[in-house]
Order: C-alpha cells, then sequence, then structure tokens
C-alpha cells in the first residue's frame, strides 16, 4: 500500500469511526470489511492510533471477541473501559485479564 493509499485508508476508517453510535461498538475486522478491505483490520488499528487524540470515539472499536485490545492508545488499561461504561456498554467475564464488551448486545456493523 503506497503512502497515498495508507493515508485515504485512514481517512475512511476515521469517516466510520465517527459514525458509531453512543453505547455500541465494532470490530477492527467490521470496519475493514465495510472499507472492502477485509484482511486490513490491523492496518485499521494503526488508523485508530494515529487518531487517538483527535476526538473520534476510537475507544468503539474493540477486537472480534469484544476485548479491548486498543487500550493502550487512550493513556491506560481502564481508560478505554471507563469511556464506554459512561456509555452504557456492559462487559462479561473474559477469558483473560483483558475487559471485554458484551459484543452480543452492542455490536455494532457499518453498512447495516
Amino acid at each position: 500500500m503506497s503512502e497515498r493509499e495508507a493515508s485515504d485508508f485512514f481517512e475512511r476508517v476515521w469517516g466510520v469511526v465517527a459514525d458509531i453510535p453512543l453505547g455500541r461498538v465494532t470490530t477492527y475486522g467490521h470496519i475493514a470489511a465495510y472499507l472492502g478491505s477485509k484482511r486490513a483490520a490491523r492496518t485499521v488499528g494503526w488508523a485508530l492510533r494515529a487518531a487517538a487524540q483527535s476526538g473520534l470515539p476510537c475507544h468503539r472499536v474493540v477486537n472480534r471477541y469484544g476485548g479491548l485490545s486498543g487500550h493502550a492508545a487512550f493513556g491506560g488499561p481502564h481508560v478505554m473501559e471507563d469511556l464506554l461504561r459512561s456509555e452504557g456498554v456492559t462487559f462479561v467475564e473474559g477469558d483473560d485479564e483483558v475487559p471485554c464488551v458484551d459484543i452480543n448486545q452492542h455490536l455494532w456493523v457499518p453498512g447495516h
């Protein structure tokens, strides 16, 4: 992917993130698939890291299991969780120590 293509992709990611409704989450993979690049979930993560201080609701993007894998960009492991909880997002017990959103309750799929 050229620098120009990456820049365009990042901007498209940010447009999707801006549309995630309050109290809902989506996944890196759902964003990538919506943008026509199903295998670009990691690149979606890079776009979110680049936008962490932008005011976009990047905290509403979780991994495919509902895990909070992007918390490092938010100043600590509990900040992302606190932001989501303040929006009414609920959590379930995960297999490990990573907080896990109730994905069945809060998933928003772009384009649906």
